[in-house]
């Protein structure tokens, strides 16, 4: 395939789950990318397994002043991007009576300053007609006990999509959402106990019409989608993948 030949792309926490498999994904449709994330050690693995086609940044989508030397370490990688997928986030859950400042302020410092000012600071670089695309979530959409503030953050990035495709008409860069349900990587497995780890996963199994989780290369597909000449009458726009979770 080539629908992203010779194209250039940023994914943000591309270490792992949906962010690896999307760059995965990218590098296999032509392109070539770099993927950002914290640790050096496991940037470096991830090149490793992504090949000649990847490269790695270190960036913390938490540290303002890292996401503020950004675009100078992408730029001297590339000079122009095409694609930015904005997945760096972190899922954390309480009820409200026990969030404090510090765990709101964490959420919304990743999740919606982090994918901000990731997005100001790449788009000097980004090529006209080019793609922006946030991860989301269905938490956007549904109500679940405890996720108050997680839903808050991504619900905030789908308005995001559509005030930022607005702003952006003049260069015809399109900013789109995908919204994932339930998908089985790393980030959700440290979200529960180990020893608890089967009987939640069959509770939310049960919630979702297809009965199973989503894997991280059906969510990257969508990515690719968005980021691709295949969308280019879409913008401002959400896909949820959630196997049936809150659209049925």
């Amino acid at each position: 395939m080539s629908r992203l030949l010779n194209k250039t792309a940023v994914v943000t926490g591309g270490n792992s789950g949906i962010g690896l498999a999307t760059a995965r994904e990218f590098i296999a449709e032509g392109a070539k990318v770099i993927i950002t994330g914290r640790s050096q050690a496991s940037l470096d693995k991830a090149v490793a397994e992504l090949g000649s086609q990847a490269y790695g940044v270190i960036a913390d989508a938490s540290s303002i002043a890292d996401i503020g030397k950004l675009r100078q370490r992408v730029a001297a990688i590339f000079p122009k991007v095409d694609v930015v997928f904005v997945n760096a986030g972190i899922a954390k859950f309480s009820p409200i009576e026990g969030v404090t400042e510090a765990f709101f302020d964490e959420q919304f410092d990743i999740n919606v300053k982090g994918a901000y000012f990731t997005i100001q600071q790449l788009l000097p670089l980004m090529n006209d007609g080019g793609s922006i695309v946030l991860n989301t979530s269905i938490n956007a959409h549904i109500g679940m006990p405890n996720a108050s503030v997680y839903a808050a953050t991504k619900a905030a990035l789908l308005t995001l999509a559509k005030n930022l495709s607005a702003e952006l008409l003049p260069r015809k860069i399109r900013v789109n959402a995908v919204s994932p349900g339930p998908v089985a990587t790393p980030l959700h497995e440290k979200l529960v106990p180990a020893e608890a780890l089967e009987e939640t996963a069959a509770g939310i199994r049960s919630l979702i019409p297809l009965g199973r989780f989503g894997t991280p290369e059906e969510i990257a597909r969508i990515a690719v989608f968005f980021a691709s000449d295949d969308s280019s009458f879409v913008l401002g726009a959400e896909l949820i993948a959630d196997g049936g979770m809150a659209t049925l």
